[in-house]
């Protein structure tokens, strides 16, 4: 899948993400908190942008970026092909002093688009109601996740780090298997309403979640008995309520 946009909420923000993220060609959304304290950065002193002036934090070093934009380009590329890790040059950019002139370079990069996020943001309704979307099913997501790891109160107490990559590997694919199985079953789901008569409005479907798990005994004995099994291409028999 292609990354159009990438949701987070405040405490992933920083302008290093907002350079980087431009710069790997998907769009940094964060919904921020505190907006009327964060500064925007412009070319000129904003001296033309009375109305901002209480939200003008400085001009734009564009020299810098200029002097560095080979190596943006070449951190960007290393990045994509996985050479390095976003989190490893972050934290490094972001641990240096101010005179390494790639990390300013990318401060000044994630500036400009920071500014002109946070524009977009006070104007449009739509870009705010999305990013707030995309965080709730995140957190759905952390939520049957956090159901899911009941075993040990979603602590991770193995000490090596291979043992503790299983245990999230293992957490991550048990959470997959029932998203899967909720989506392939929604979508049976559907079909059989459609197939007894019930008009199904399919713009109401971009809003259904395969990520509830109240259906699902998380606890007690599991066993799966041979004799019960559906045959391969055949599936589980629905539980469909009264028709209305």
């Amino acid at each position: 899948m292609r990354i159009a946009e990438h949701y987070t909420d405040t405490a992933g923000f920083t302008d290093h993400v907002f350079g980087l993220m431009h710069l790997l060609g998907f769009r940094f959304a964060p919904r921020i908190r505190d907006l009327k304290d964060t500064k925007l950065y412009l070319a000129t002193n904003g001296e033309e942008y009375p109305g901002l002036r209480t939200m003008i934090g400085g001009p734009l070093n564009i020299a810098q970026i200029r002097a560095h934009w080979d190596e943006l380009l070449r951190l960007a590329a290393s990045i994509k092909q996985g050479t390095v890790t976003a989190s490893l040059m972050l934290r490094k950019l972001g641990s240096y002093p101010r005179q390494n002139g790639l990390a300013v370079a990318l401060r000044e990069l994630g500036r400009i688009e920071r500014r002109l996020f946070i524009l977009d943001w006070l104007q449009s309704v739509e870009l705010r109601r999305r990013v707030n979307a995309g965080l709730n099913k995140g957190e759905a997501r952390n939520a049957l996740a956090r159901a899911v790891f009941f075993n040990r109160l979603g602590e991770i107490r193995d000490r090596s780090f291979e043992q503790q990559r299983y245990r999230a590997s293992g957490l991550n694919l048990v959470t997959a298997a029932i998203v899967l199985w909720n989506t392939v079953y929604l979508e049976r789901a559907v079909e059989a309403l459609r197939a007894t008569g019930v008009s199904v409005d399919d713009t109401l479907l971009q809003y259904l979640s395969p990520l509830g798990w109240e259906h699902i005994n998380l606890t007690g004995d599991y066993v799966w008995r041979q004799d019960r099994l559906p045959a391969d291409g055949r599936f589980r028999p629905l539980r469909l309520g009264a028709k209305h």
